[in-house]
Order: C-alpha cells, then sequence, then structure tokens
C-alpha cells in the first residue's frame, strides 16, 4: 500500500498527480473583533466632535446636550456663610434702676413693676437726683456703662419708644437707669415690646455663596 493510500481504504484508492490538497490557515476571529471595535471607536468619537461643533456654533441654545452631559446640569450648591447671633443679652440679664424726673407721683415704682412683670431685673426705685430732676423733656433717659451701647441699652430702649440713649465714660457696673421723662405717658405695649426684643437678639441671616458641583 502507497504511504499516498489514506489509511483504512484498502488500498482501493489512490491520489495520483502532481497537487495536493492544501489546509488553510484558521481566520483569526480576535483580530477581526478588534478592528471591528477599533471602527466603532473612531466613528464614535467622530460623531461626538461632530455634536461638540454644533453646540458651539448654534450657541448651546434649546434642550440638546453632549455626550458629556449639558452645563445645564450642573447645579449650585448654597453653603450657608458663618454667622454670628447678635451679642445682646436678655431681658433678664439686664439690671434697671428707675427713676422718676417729673412732678408725677408713682410713676417709677409702676415702671419698675412692669418692667420686672417683663423679665427685667430691677435694681434701685426713686427720684431723679438733681442733675436730671425736671430736666429731661422726652419720654426717658437710659443710661447705662460704655460697654452697653451696643448690648443691654438697644435692648431696653424696646421697652420705652423715643427714649433718648447716652453712656457715661467711667461708670462701674452693668445696671442702666431709666429716668422717666416729662412726655412719658407709659411703656411702649408688652406686645409690641417683645416682639422688637425678639427681632434685635435674634441671629441676623448671611449671605450664603453659591458653588457649582460640576
Amino acid at each position: 500500500m502507497s504511504m499516498l493510500t489514506p489509511p483504512g481504504m484498502g488500498g482501493q484508492y489512490r491520489i495520483t498527480g502532481d497537487k495536493y490538497p492544501r489546509m488553510r490557515r484558521p481566520r483569526r476571529r480576535g483580530r477581526v473583533v478588534l478592528a471591528v471595535v477599533a471602527s466603532l471607536a473612531v466613528l464614535g468619537t467622530a460623531g461626538w466632535g461632530t455634536l461638540q461643533l454644533i453646540d458651539v456654533f448654534s450657541g448651546g441654545d434649546g434642550d440638546s446636550t453632549t455626550a458629556a452631559g449639558s452645563t445645564a446640569d450642573c447645579t449650585r450648591k448654597a453653603s450657608p456663610s458663618p454667622s454670628a447671633a447678635a451679642a445682646l443679652p436678655e431681658p433678664r440679664r439686664i439690671t434697671v434702676n428707675v427713676f422718676n424726673a417729673t412732678t408725677r407721683q408713682g410713676l417709677a415704682k409702676q415702671t419698675a413693676d412692669e418692667l420686672k412683670r417683663r423679665g427685667f431685673r430691677i435694681g434701685d426705685v426713686g427720684n431723679a437726683g438733681a442733675q436730671y430732676d425736671k430736666k429731661i423733656k422726652g419720654t426717658g433717659l437710659l443710661l447705662g456703662p460704655a460697654g452697653a451701647q451696643d448690648t443691654s441699652l438697644p435692648v431696653l430702649a424696646t421697652q420705652l419708644t423715643g427714649a433718648e440713649r447716652r453712656t457715661e465714660p467711667g461708670r462701674k457696673g452693668t445696671a442702666l437707669d431709666l429716668i422717666i421723662g416729662n412726655r412719658f405717658r407709659a411703656l411702649t405695649p408688652k406686645a409690641d415690646a417683645a416682639q422688637a426684643v425678639t427681632k434685635l437678639t435674634a441671629p441676623a441671616p448671611a449671605p450664603s455663596t453659591s458653588k457649582k458641583t460640576c
């Protein structure tokens, strides 16, 4: 049996001629797949670039978005700015001396009692000294140490509309004087005074800064 006779055919068939079947090499599918993916990537990049150019020349108007996302999707978060609460004392921490500089009797005690009901501490009560007696033409005069100018004096002033405020250099302690003047009729209505105190002592809202998140 010839060496060219396929085994198992018992020599019945022979391969003749000088041409033989050639085996084809298997196709490398990996390269084909890679080539396809690369082509799709190139097409996608080209398409994205086209959209960008369209957006630039059209001014970015409309609802169209790019592949990377529209800048309209960017949001701004408000970050609160630090704000300190008003450094004003509550009425219960303010001591008030009440003096009557008018000719009407009993005003100092009546006024002191009402201030006490409104939460203030009461110190001395009586007639004003010679320096102020019958010399306060307005509703009243509020006196305090230099440090009270922007702290306790504004709080007490909510109780007597139109009262003049003064500070005395070198004055000791933290107590205030309320000296009743000739035009005094009564303290500011309690509801109005309470609302004024709340507004005065509440922390003022501070402007917030917005921060872009994209």
